[in-house]
């Protein structure tokens, strides 16, 4: 039980370094129901929750600019971007993994991001973080974790792609490879036995596998309609990493509640996704990333870097289309694809793709809870909702980049150091 609170007055040159805080002033407000920007406006908060938002007379004292914490709906805390990941399985142990994704998720936080969707990672390294994060015992934001990604054999995430015969073996569901319903059913009920939050499947091929395809379907969808429904059963949402037409259409049609990265998305699947209501999180500063990377010598291995180049650029016209075609669109990055604590630079690559500055906080607030399934909790400051705010220089706000340097950023209503 806090004995005291202490009334933070946010000023660009005063901020205080306060654990605690029982209000925060504002210059001005980010409404994400409306995606407007509102004027300066007090929140109040006790015990994490917000108990009212009012506007205030004037910015006397006050200079920046409240949105609500940012969401990510598609990080990987335990990876890092680098061309070393093909050999880590067999360098590195679990406890190293671990230490390395308790690291990025605290540069996460203090980017601004309060929650995040974690879509991959081996040994239940992510489930085990979000465990400790929830119970108090490290930093970061609220994890939404997958554990790990469901694949076909060969496909994207088979873990024994790249290496050699001796080592390949024959991954079954537990290591998350299915080959029919069945397994794919058992895949489903492992994640849930693994406390997993959501499944994530890769309904094609992809970019950083070493596999020839990246945009192949890989499930049948006798297959994908059986993952989506077991999911179901067990109060699962499932999210599709997909680049190539016909695996997004089969995931749509199975019923996932997320297309991840989207690359050639035809007209045919943005109709589908807007009839059913699936959200599209588009990952374009992955896409630039791996387009860049591919052209240095050695940092991807040969395999990838030509898949990269073909993919990575495609990503932001895919985007644009969507985005004009009306497809509902939430924020995702694929963090840890590049470094991690750049994830607010997708804002600016947004913009550039034709969306507005405020359709793109609202991207990774409200309509990123509610694909999420958390509007109740997060994506908004209203009475009743998450403590979370994030405090930026409301000077900068006719360039994105002004989002890449948070003042001030507070987790349940406990400002992050």
């Amino acid at each position: 039980m806090r004995t005291r609170y202490i009334v933070l007055l946010l000023a660009l040159t005063t901020a205080s370094h306060s654990a605690y805080s029982e209000s925060i002033r504002c210059a001005a407000l980010f409404d994400s129901k409306s995606a407007k920007f509102l004027g300066p406006h007090e929140i109040s908060f006790h015990d994490g929750l917000i108990t009212a938002v009012e506007p205030l007379a004037s910015t006397d004292g006050v200079s920046g600019l409240c949105t609500p914490g940012w969401i990510d709906l598609h990080v990987h805390l335990t990876h890092d971007a680098s061309g070393q990941n093909y050999t880590e399985a067999y360098r590195l142990n679990p406890a190293d993994i671990a230490y390395r994704a308790q690291a990025n998720a605290l540069i996460t936080l203090r980017a601004g991001f309060t929650t995040v969707r974690d879509l991959g990672d081996s040994w239940g390294v992510t489930i085990s973080l979000r465990n400790a994060i929830s119970a108090g015992a490290v930093q970061g934001p609220r994890i939404i974790a997958s554990g790990k990604a469901i694949a076909t054999t060969g496909g994207h995430a088979d873990p024994s792609n790249g290496t050699s015969m001796r080592f390949m073996g024959d991954p079954g569901p537990d290591q998350g490879v299915v080959n029919s319903p069945a397994q794919a059913r058992q895949a489903v009920r492992q994640r849930y036995k693994e406390s997993s939050d959501v499944i994530k499947i890769t309904a094609t091929g992809g970019v950083l596998s070493v596999a020839k395809n990246g945009l192949n379907p890989q499930f049948t969808q006798a297959e994908v309609n059986a993952v989506v429904k077991t999911a179901a059963d067990y109060g699962l949402r499932v999210a599709a990493h997909a680049h190539g037409t016909e695996g997004m259409k089969r995931a749509v049609l199975a019923g996932v509640s997320t297309i991840e990265h989207g690359t050639y998305m035809a007209p045919e699947v943005m109709q589908l996704m807007k009839q059913r209501k699936t959200y599209y999180v588009p990952t374009l500063l992955a896409g630039a990333y791996v387009a860049e990377k591919a052209d240095v010598p050695g940092f991807y291995v040969p395999m990838v870097a030509i898949k990269a180049r073909m993919i990575g650029p495609q990503i932001a016209k895919t985007l644009s289309d969507a985005y004009k075609a009306g497809v509902p669109i939430a924020f995702g990055t694929d963090a840890g694809v590049y470094p991690h604590g750049q994830n607010a630079r997708e804002f600016g690559l947004l913009v550039k793709a034709g969306v507005p500055l405020a359709q793109a906080l609202q991207m990774a607030t409200l309509r990123a809870a509610d694909a999420l399934g958390q509007a109740d909790l997060v994506g908004e400051l209203a009475k009743g909702k998450a403590a979370d705010v994030v405090v930026v220089d409301l000077r900068g706000k006719g360039d994105p980049a002004f989002l890449m340097q948070p003042i001030a950023v507070y987790k349940a209503g406990i400002r992050v150091e």
